[in-house]
């Protein structure tokens, strides 16, 4: 037994976390490759090496995924200090090349030197699409950064292999991701780039980017849904995120066929940063005056926000109420008091749908089986979780508040 254990032991030395073991880089010069500051890892690795996300059967792995900072020319290269097979013969190490290969496409090098020397290539590399905005974010470092975006379809020369590449980084940093059919017309694809100088010459480097599909809407119009964001993490948290949104959103609002703009499965940090991009939007709107906020969520603000936005009435609503909150003196009690009811009013929708289904139940459950339903549904509870809802939600709202306060 010993002897086992002992064994589990050695074994468990060639496991690795694979988050850990991923590293990532955008590579703008030579002396990048070596320079560990560069270096990003991954969020998720689940989608290819298991919930667990490690793999076995080496000490020190490293899976290097290095792209160059403009067309993501890959290199790929996998480093271990030992293999299990070194000891134990009868033990196989997990695929670590096999399942890469299966999310990279074709055209990558696993030579470090054909790697740098693609560096020289970046010059060629331009901005696919029609550009639709630009702007500058200041750095402390570089002083001030232009960027770049750019809308582009299928039909740009060298768009879809440039694509392939760019898409195997939401299998890192997407929890659910899966790639899309890119050959389908249907889709647009909204692409940040920063312009960056190297010995006289502009270049670009990609820094994300939004793909939106545009569904048929009966009789003639379209609605665009957002499908897939992502900013690369060196990039993140200095407002690109926010610049893209908005011009994708002003882009389809200067279309008459497009009925509205939604998104597929938003995640929760999507949904808070198109509550700040559609507040800056409708606080210039008439029918969202300061005056008209205390009156309540009005068919004029839902019709406004329609027309002259694409902006659809469940977005709306949540719109109203942060800038309700924003012009409401929280330190009188009864205006505090209207607020929350008139934000709870809107949070109690699905509880006042299972009262419903309740309603429905009586008439055809069996009484042992409504007991269990009515325990699903205990009133106190739903209070109790009405209000914690209510307390996440004007957090949510306050940070939008200061964000667009400091951006004034």
């Amino acid at each position: 037994m010993a002897g086992v254990n002992t064994m589990e032991k050695k074994l468990a030395e060639y496991k690795c976390d694979t988050n850990e073991a991923i590293c990532l880089k955008l590579v703008r010069f030579p002396e990048d490759v070596e320079d560990d500051s560069t270096t990003f890892h991954p969020e998720y690795s689940h989608q290819i090496y298991g919930d667990d996300e490690v793999a076995f059967g080496y000490k020190g792995l490293q899976i290097q995924l290095f792209y160059t900072a403009g067309n993501l020319s890959t290199l790929f290269k996998v480093k271990h200090s030992s293999k299990v097979t070194e000891m134990f013969d009868c033990v196989e190490p997990d695929d670590i090349e096999g399942k890469i290969r299966e999310i990279v496409p074709a055209g990558f090098t696993c030579n470090t030197d054909d790697f740098i020397s693609l560096l020289e290539k970046e010059a060629n590399f331009k901005p696919f699409g029609t550009q639709l905005h630009t702007y500058t974010v200041h750095s402390e470092d570089a002083g001030e950064l232009t960027y770049q975006i750019h809308k582009a379809d299928i039909t740009c020369p060298g768009f879809l292999e440039y694509h392939e590449r760019l898409q195997t980084f939401l299998m890192w940093f997407i929890e659910t991701a899966s790639y899309i059919d890119a050959d389908d017309d249907h889709w647009d694809f909204f692409l940040v780039f920063e312009k960056y100088n190297k010995d006289g010459e502009t270049l670009y480097a990609t820094v994300g980017y939004m793909t939106v599909y545009n569904y048929y809407v009966y009789p003639d119009k379209t609605r665009p849904r957002v499908s897939q964001m992502l900013i690369l993490p060196p990039f993140q948290g200095e407002g690109h995120g926010a610049q893209l949104l908005e011009a994708v959103h002003r882009f389809y609002c200067s279309l008459p066929k497009v009925q509205d703009i939604t998104a597929e499965d938003p995640s929760e940090s999507y949904v808070k940063l198109r509550d700040y991009v559609l507040v800056k939007f409708c606080q210039g709107l008439q029918s969202f005056a300061v005056d008209k906020l205390h009156l309540g969520f009005s068919a004029d603000m839902a019709k406004e926000a329609q027309d002259k936005l694409k902006i659809n009435k469940k977005h709306a609503r949540r719109v109203y109420e942060i800038l309700r909150l924003r012009a409401t003196d929280m330190s009188d009690e009864e205006k505090a008091r209207e607020y929350r009811l008139e934000v709870k009013k809107r949070l109690f929708g699905p509880y006042r749908k299972n009262q419903r289904e309740l309603t429905k139940m009586r008439k055809c459950l069996r009484p042992e089986e409504l007991v269990s339903h009515m325990d699903q549904m205990d009133t106190q509870t739903q209070h109790e979780e009405l209000e914690k809802s209510y307390q996440v939600v004007v957090e949510d709202y306050r940070r939008i508040i200061e964000r667009i306060a400091t951006q004034a």
